[in-house]
């Protein structure tokens, strides 16, 4: 193989193909085996990087030309992929391990991973990890695709991905680098060294060359390396210079058919930990925007043996979207099969064939065996398994590791049929063509998959048909096998601690009971039985065989002459050495002339002429003194937990850059206030001073507004490394104003979310959503931009500004404790000047006006001033741009703990939803009407919580006495108790695994009707419901009219039954609240807007548990919204969306305990 001076050089996975790339401008595929010519590709400048994607049909070649640097062909059809990137001053390109992205790095620019799918960039180190030299191949990925290795000058950093974290250690003369996850290869002119990529400690002895080294290139196990030098590319065997352990002869991806995963999802998936395996993949899958089909499908495997066969089904489908595939359909039949769904389960594996590879055949028929076999047809999959190995005898098939495989799946089968003997006549038959090395890939995948174990399965063919013997009470050939299993077990033993305890356990039984005859035998005087039955049991190996955790000067001072007070103190101090008086003076002159430089300078050699005395009463001085040091670790601590608190990166008004913790400390100590503060203190520390100045100087003032186009982003202010050179565009001006604004303020630091946030990095984006509510209340004040409020201003214009319609802006109204409204002209909103516009009775009065709560709240907002309701309501009307945000924009709002992750789409929504009903047991987020989400009780949009659910009237007292006398004349006591204990008994509402678990009270439907269908296919239905009688609704949904015993209508407002506690109810006093619309984290609600009970405002009369029973009954006989719930397969309900809230007159007080039906409900 020869080329235009080759430059780079890469070798397929499965080691067909081999590609170079030369200053010919060209990228060439070669064959492995033989050498040719396979396939020629054109750039536009020389080709210096080539590689190959894992699958082998893909090329990505790389030139050092400033645009087009980096293009991607297709082996098979010659054509061009995608648009060609660019990457200034380029020095490297590498595939992913799965072949889903790609890595190029440069001379200058850092580091970048892109989507082979669309070009897209998924990760920038930004200039970390830049070469800084002319290296030729420096980069390489780990074998699971999370780390990328960098070889720079002098060091190799190794990035992270999954949490953007890097590592470095040096190296001396790095130029090329490759690696197969477990070691590095690094070249540097003419001689290559090995490093370990764990201890970063080089490894193997060096090969050297005659002439310099440009590219390199592993083999798929690692064990050869190629080596471009000159014009000739040579061939290592590193076998020769490494250990074995490095080559992988462990568990690796490439060892097993169809099976691709980490080494560390292997070695847990083969040591059986499902549990493990499912989190080592979910973390997988989760650490990249677009993870292959590979993970996807591994995880459905697992989950089915889980039994999580839904979330199995999930995973299998995603696997066959992002890629149909062999072992996506596999697993999509396993996870079928463990819905108990057999037809469809074989019906999808036939899929498989469509997308295998030739080699991969014979393996999916006995695949397909298998899985006919666990769906229960053991006859028809062993006669499958029995034609393919008879064809393969026929066809004179020499391939042994085939044949070995089918004749231990048939073993497998026999066993598990109870045909022992036949099992272990199959079973010697496969040990006769085992591996030498007892390794058999294929064996490997069906465990994998079906989770089938095939080791020592003659030892367990031998037991189970030993113990069936000794069932039958068959002692010579009871003991014909059990020394059979004795004497093949004897290796066995000694790595499998199963058998051993086995045959032990046998063995004691075995000898005892033929103990027991034999004494029996002896007992009666049979002599002859008795010999037969001791004898046997001596050849078997018996375990007991014989029993068997520091006046003028003053003046001076108050006059503030302090370079005079200074000569007075150095004079006192040279006249008069052991008087202190001089030291103590010194330095609070040069602190009164604030030269705090020099007075640090020195009080320390005050302190230090005070410790180096020689007499002992100026050396007890220094008892009354702190050291500058001292006082420097203090500010220092207050310091970072004041920063704890802020923004992770703001602006700094002055400079206009954008500046991170260290920076601002940095800042800080070169400021006065900070050097006023060290130089003032001197007899003691005063923290409470201390964090004063602190908090002043590093007071923040947080942006508010409405995105416009092209703001200005992180990346794009740290380009041009200030604010205030950003070019002259209106959102870039906005910026700038704001700034403006904050520094007339008289603060420092400003924030604004279009700059603040590097929103490439996922783990500080998500932190910024996540602590932005704290943010803004912490913050010295926020500032609103109105961009549409046209100057001057009128009243309304703030409610009917856009501003008031994002789902982000109901946070930075609330949480801020002060704030100032500006309009289009960043002049004051109704020219009002003041300190605080939340102050401001007129603008404060507008906003509780539009949004229905009271000015009161608005000013002195806290996440427990309102009920979740409530609160829903106010977000209801608010949108986004990304629909995530509607939910992560009332995160702080709801102290929430979710975690934002972009993609879920409107399912965020959900999840919060989730979160509050577990959280607090809040059952009020189901009162509303329309369309569901992924679960059938949480809805599909948040406007639903605009509509004002149904409220019952609250009983008077001259009516609930009314009620409970009528009660008593209905129910004995007993069967009010009966009613009482039911309902109090009912656990909170809470969520597990998407599903909801509602306690709440079921009235069944006996009869259903459908009235009519309306012209926009709502139907409008009759119920006749027990114990309620007829019921009237409207849905779209199509309901069982001949099974109604699958509808219920259910009561979930349980709190609202219990009613107010007396004190000692309900677990004392934990539910006190009537109302169920006004439930909040701390039962506290709206004062205006949301009307509370009389009963939950009076005291409650301490009453005998009898009449306290009967209050709650008279309030279940109250009107009240219901829940139609249909019940599913599996006897889990769903419930059915309706038109409009179905309000139902309720029981009044003709109740029965036998109307009365409690119990907690599964929902999806």
């Amino acid at each position: 193989m020869k080329g235009k001076s080759i430059r780079s050089l890469a070798v397929s996975r499965d080691g067909r193909w081999l590609v170079s790339g030369d200053i010919g401008n060209k990228a060439i595929v070669w064959n492995a085996a033989t050498h040719e010519k396979v396939r020629e590709f054109e750039h536009t400048g020389g080709v210096a990087w080539v590689d190959i994607s894992s699958d082998g049909t893909k090329v990505v070649a790389a030139s050092w030309a400033n645009t087009d640097t980096v293009r991607i062909f297709d082996i098979d059809s010659g054509t061009e992929l995608l648009p060609p990137l660019s990457h200034s001053n380029i020095r490297g390109v590498k595939f992913s391990p799965d072949g889903s992205r790609f890595a190029t790095v440069s001379n200058d620019s850092g580091v970048r991973v892109y989507s082979t799918h669309d070009g897209n960039v998924l990760f920038h180190s930004g200039r970390r990890g830049s070469t800084r030299s002319s290296l030729v191949t420096p980069l390489a990925w780990s074998f699971g695709g999370q780390q990328l290795f960098v070889a720079s000058k002098g060091k190799i950093t190794c990035f992270n991905l999954s949490d953007s974290s890097f590592s470095e250690w040096s190296i001396r003369g790095a130029q090329s680098v490759t690696s197969n996850g477990r070691f590095i290869v690094c070249s540097a002119g003419l001689s290559v060294s090995l490093w370990d990529c764990v201890s970063h400690k080089q490894v193997g002895s060096i090969i050297t060359h005659n002439t310099d080294i440009y590219c390199l290139a592993l083999s798929p196990s690692g064990r050869y390396l190629a080596c471009g030098v000159g014009n000739i590319i040579i061939i290592h065997n590193l076998g020769h210079v490494l250990p074995s352990q490095y080559f992988g002869r462990g568990l690796c991806a490439s060892r097993f058919p169809l099976v691709q995963a980490s080494d560390q999802v292997l070695k847990s998936w083969t040591q059986d930990d499902a549990t493990n395996t499912e989190m080592l993949l979910s973390k997988e899958i989760t650490s990249t925007s677009s993870p292959s089909h590979h993970p996807l499908a591994n995880r459905a495997l697992i989950r089915a043996r889980l039994k999580h066969a839904a979330l199995a089904i999930e995973d299998a489908k995603e696997s066959i979207r992002v890629q149909p595939s062999p072992i996506g359909y596999i697993a999509m039949a396993v996870s079928l099969l463990s819905q108990d769904d057999q037809e469809s389960a074989l019906r999808i594996f036939d899929l498989t064939f469509h997308d295998c590879e030739p080699h991969d055949i014979k393996l999916l028929l006995l695949l397909k065996s298998i899985l006919l076999f666990e769906s229960g047809n053991q006859e028809d999959a062993i006669t499958r398994a029995e034609h393919l190995a008879m064809r393969a005898n026929d066809d004179s098939d020499n391939n042994a590791t085939y044949l070995y495989t089918q004749a231990c799946v048939l073993g497998v089968m026999y066993i598990n049929k109870g045909d022992y003997e036949h099992a272990i006549s199959l079973i010697e038959h496969a040990e006769d063509l085992a591996p030498h090395d007892k390794q058999c890939p294929h064996l490997m995948t069906i465990s994998l998959i079906f989770g089938w174990s095939f080791i020592g399965l003659g030892i367990i063919a031998r037991q189970r048909l030993c113990k069936t013997l000794y069932a039958e009470g068959r002692t010579t050939e009871t003991v014909e096998i059990l020394l059979n299993i004795i004497g093949r077990s004897d290796e066995e033993t000694r790595w499998s601690k199963a058998t051993a305890i086995w045959v032990t356990d046998f063995t004691q039984k075995w000898v005892a009971t033929l103990e027991r005859i034999g004494n029996e035998a002896l007992a009666s005087a049979k002599h002859a039985d008795a010999i037969t039955q001791y004898p046997a049991a001596l050849p078997v190996r018996p375990p007991s065989p014989t029993g068997l955790l520091i006046k003028q000067s003053r003046a001076r001072a108050a006059k503030g002459l302090w370079e005079d007070v200074l000569l007075d103190a150095n004079e006192a101090v040279k006249v008069d050495p052991s008087n202190s008086w001089g030291y103590e003076a010194k330095h609070p002159a040069l602190q009164g002339a604030k030269g705090y430089d020099e007075a640090i300078d020195a009080f320390e050699s005050i302190l230090h002429a005070i410790e180096q005395s020689l007499h002992p009463e100026i050396r007890q001085l220094r008892e009354n003194y702190i050291a500058p040091s001292q006082i420097v670790a203090a500010v220092d601590s207050i310091t970072r937990e004041v920063l704890k608190s802020c923004p992770l990166v703001v602006i700094d008004v002055t400079a206009g850059c954008l500046c991170n913790d260290l920076d601002r400390m940095h800042i800080f100590k070169a400021d006065p206030s900070f050097k006023e503060l060290i130089s003032s203190m001197t007899r003691k520390l005063d923290s409470g001073r201390i964090r004063q100045v602190v908090a002043r100087f590093f007071g923040y003032v947080m942006f508010s507004h409405v995105w416009q186009g092209n703001e200005p982003s992180f990346q794009e202010v740290n380009a041009v490394k200030s604010v205030w050179d950003l070019p002259e565009t209106p959102p870039n001006e906005k910026l700038r104003s704001f700034c403006k604004k904050t520094r007339e303020l008289g603060y420092k630091w400003a924030w604004s979310d279009t700059c603040c946030i590097d929103k490439s990095t996922s783990s500080t984006l998500d932190q910024s959503l996540t602590s932005m509510y704290k943010w803004y209340a912490d913050s010295a004040a926020t500032l609103v931009f109105l961009a549409d409020a046209v100057h001057p201003s009128k009243p309304g214009d703030l409610t009917r500004s856009l501003w008031m319609t994002r789902a982000w802006t109901l946070q930075e109204l609330l949480a801020p404790k002060v704030i100032f409204f500006y309009d289009s002209r960043w002049k004051p909103y109704l020219n009002i000047f003041g300190e605080n516009h939340k102050q401001s009775v007129d603008i404060m009065q507008e906003l509780a006006d539009a949004i229905k709560i009271s000015h009161r709240t608005i000013t002195t907002f806290s996440p427990d001033d309102l009920a979740i309701r409530e609160k829903l309501r106010l977000a209801s009307t608010r949108n986004a741009t990304y629909v995530e945000d509607i939910a992560y924009s009332l995160i702080g709002i709801f102290k929430s703990d979710i975690r934002p992750h972009y993609g879920e789409g409107a399912n965020a929504l959900g999840h919060l939803l989730e979160e509050i009903v577990t959280r607090f047991g809040e059952v009020t987020v189901f009162a509303w009407s329309g369309k569901s989400s992924y679960n059938s009780c949480l809805p599909a949009s948040i406007s639903v919580y605009n509509q004002t659910p149904y409220n019952p009237p609250c009983l008077e007292e001259e009516e609930m006495e009314t009620c409970i006398t009528e009660l008593r004349d209905n129910l004995s006591q007993q069967e009010a108790l009966c009613i009482y204990n039911q309902i109090y008994s009912l656990p909170l509402a809470s969520f597990a695994a998407r599903r909801l678990h509602l306690p709440c009270i079921v009235f069944s439907v006996r009869r259903l009707v459908m009235q009519e269908i309306r012209n926009d296919n709502e139907k409008v239905y009759r119920a006749r419901v027990s114990g309620l009688g007829t019921v009237e609704f409207t849905t779209a949904d199509s309901l069982p009219l001949q099974k109604p015993q699958n509808l219920v209508f259910v009561h979930p407002w349980i709190s609202h039954i219990r009613g107010p506690s007396d004190g000692d109810a309900w677990g004392g006093g934990s539910e006190s609240v009537v109302d169920f619309g006004s439930h909040s984290e701390n039962d506290t609600g709206s004062d205006e807007v949301v009307p509370i009970s009389p009963l939950s405002t009076i005291p409650v009369p301490r009453v005998d548990v009898h009449t306290r029973a009967l209050q709650m009954i008279a309030r279940l006989g109250q009107p009240f919204s219901a829940l139609l719930l249909v019940q599913q397969p599996g006897r889990h309900y769903t419930r059915v969306a309706t038109e409009n809230e179905i309000v139902i007159r309720g029981l009044g007080t003709n109740i029965t305990s036998q109307n009365i039906r409690t119990t907690v409900l599964e929902i999806l």
